[in-house]
């Protein structure tokens, strides 16, 4: 039996089926503060915020898998005290809120809100990888 190769790096690319490009491409991109990493047709865009890779990839057949087979995506936010900051902005944007910011008992603090798709995004302070721990934020 092969012993296991050297450890895995994390999990830093989702790709995900959207309808609409555009939107998706403005929440992710104007809202978040992702950049355009890649646009290699019309179709489709890879986008990155330093550490990792979303890509967005226009749905094209006859009807949208509903809902996609994900709970949710989450985005690390270096300070906890930016939390209720973003929920604040996000919310001002006419993002969709799904939960108000919480603080769990492990002293995350988080919020859900919804992309133009209705996927469930967490905006979440995590203690064990926020505040660029393991990689520098752009």
């Amino acid at each position: 039996m092969a012993a296991r190769p050297t450890p895995l790096g994390g999990l830093r690319h989702v790709a995900l089926f959207v309808r609409d490009l555009a939107a998706c491409e403005h929440f992710y991109v104007e809202l978040l503060g992702m950049a355009v990493e890649w646009r290699p047709d019309p179709d489709n865009v890879y986008l990155c915020s330093g550490c990792d890779n979303l890509a967005l990839h226009t749905w094209e057949g006859e009807s949208f898998p509903q809902p996609q087979r994900l709970d949710h995506i989450g985005f690390i936010i270096d300070r906890i005290e930016d939390v209720d900051a973003w929920f604040t902005f996000l919310k001002e944007q006419g993002v969709t809120m799904r939960k108000e910011p919480k603080t769990h008992r492990d002293g995350a603090r988080s919020f859900y809100c919804l992309d133009p798709e209705g996927v469930l995004v967490q905006m979440i302070y995590h203690p064990p990888i926020s505040g660029a721990r393991f990689v520098g934020n752009v």
